[in-house]
């Protein structure tokens, strides 16, 4: 704890900064929609007296400019106790600037930075600060690229399963906007045989699909037992999402692109999604992520952390209704690259806060991560 909090002085965020760090990938990766050969990290460093958080987001480097420009001076001066009101503050002051999409990833990571500031300044594990509802969070691992061949997507699903012994795993199908739909029944055929049959089977179509095509390959993903079915058409198609949800038998799921908490109200009552997909870097941070996490509690359903492991795992501790947290190989490479005190998913969970570190147990390994640095 602060010498000035200890005294009585509330705390204060007295500097915001940024920095861009951008990480080639270690092969071309890919989707149903998108392919790309790098991954851009911004992260935001908040201070307060000789105390330091940080958190981050995966987006474009102009992220970096919305903190600066935006955002800073919202969070400068507030006390560093209540993040909830400065969430709420910079919000409001984006209104016109137009809320979702890049500017969401920078308000989420300025969020992010402020509860591990929370926690450091309270000398907590973050996942003690928000109150611990379960002592670990299951994972899936996640990657499976549509540029892999068959020998690279074999390789990385055995490393999960026989060497980190993760029982869950996901592969990407939807290539090219569901115009490769017969490669992605053998990938799927491919995935399920080097896996075995005890190990659970997830597929991510990135919204590659139309209705009637994800319909139509449900029947494959039933005989090879797949039970997740992510994004099988638009997830701003809700009324598709709700189709396709009550025509197949595998668990439908979306909400990655929340960007604002009535989004994840509108899938909800759409009936759209069997388990709830938020992602902290892009919702608003934990702020939001633990407000959509009640919202789904409230209809009954799960909630999925999507991507960025690190910036998850703590919330994902304090939730009640988790179903599991994305272990995202291109993430997972870049938290792993750039941090020291990452976290082990041998056994196919990890144990946030079991250290004792304070915050999110990371820092930053700064030498290194200059090599990466390109804002």
């Amino acid at each position: 704890m602060t010498a000035a909090h200890e005294g009585g002085a509330d705390p204060r965020v007295e500097s915001v900064g940024t920095a861009v760090y951008t990480v080639p990938t270690d092969a071309p990766e890919g989707d149903g929609t998108l392919t790309w050969d790098a991954t851009t990290l911004v992260l935001v460093t908040v201070r307060s007296g000789a105390t330091t958080g940080f958190g981050w987001t995966y987006g474009a480097p102009p992220t970096a400019q919305v903190v600066t420009d935006q955002l800073a001076d919202v969070v400068t001066g507030r006390c560093a106790l209540d993040v909830p009101a400065a969430n709420e503050a910079m919000s409001r002051a984006v209104r016109n600037a137009g809320r979702p999409g890049l500017i969401a990833g920078a308000l989420s990571a300025v969020d992010l930075a402020l509860w591990d500031l929370k926690a450091r300044l309270l000398d907590l594990p973050l996942v003690r600060l928000l109150g611990a509802c379960r002592p670990d969070v299951p994972v899936y691992g996640s990657g499976g690229f549509t540029t892999y061949d068959a020998g690279q997507q074999e390789r990385q699903l055995r490393h999960w399963v026989e060497e980190q012994d993760i029982p869950r795993v996901k592969i990407k199908i939807g290539e090219s906007w569901g115009g490769a739909t017969r490669r992605d029944a053998e990938r799927i055929t491919a995935a399920r045989r080097a896996i075995g049959d005890t190990t659970e089977l997830y597929v991510d179509a990135n919204g590659g699909y139309s209705r009637k095509q994800a319909v139509r390959m449900a029947g494959h993903l039933a005989q090879q037992g797949v039970t997740w079915f992510e994004e099988p058409v638009s997830s701003d198609d809700l009324t598709g999402l709700a189709h396709v949800r009550a025509a197949v038998t595998a668990d439908v799921t979306a909400g990655e692109y929340g960007y604002t908490l009535p989004y994840f109200h509108h899938m909800l009552r759409a009936d759209a999604v069997d388990c709830l997909q938020a992602d902290a870097t892009r919702c608003g941070g934990l702020t939001v992520w633990l407000r959509a996490a009640a919202l789904a509690e409230a209809a009954g359903l799960e909630i999925s952390g999507h991507c960025a492991p690190h910036v998850h795992a703590h919330a994902a501790a304090a939730v009640p209704n988790l179903r599991h947290l994305e272990w995202f190989h291109d993430h997972v490479r870049i938290e792993n690259l750039l941090f020291d005190g990452v976290l082990d998913p041998a056994g196919g969970g990890i144990r946030p806060g079991a250290d004792g570190a304070p915050g999110h147990g990371l820092t930053l390994r700064a030498d290194l991560a200059e090599k990466y640095r390109t804002g």
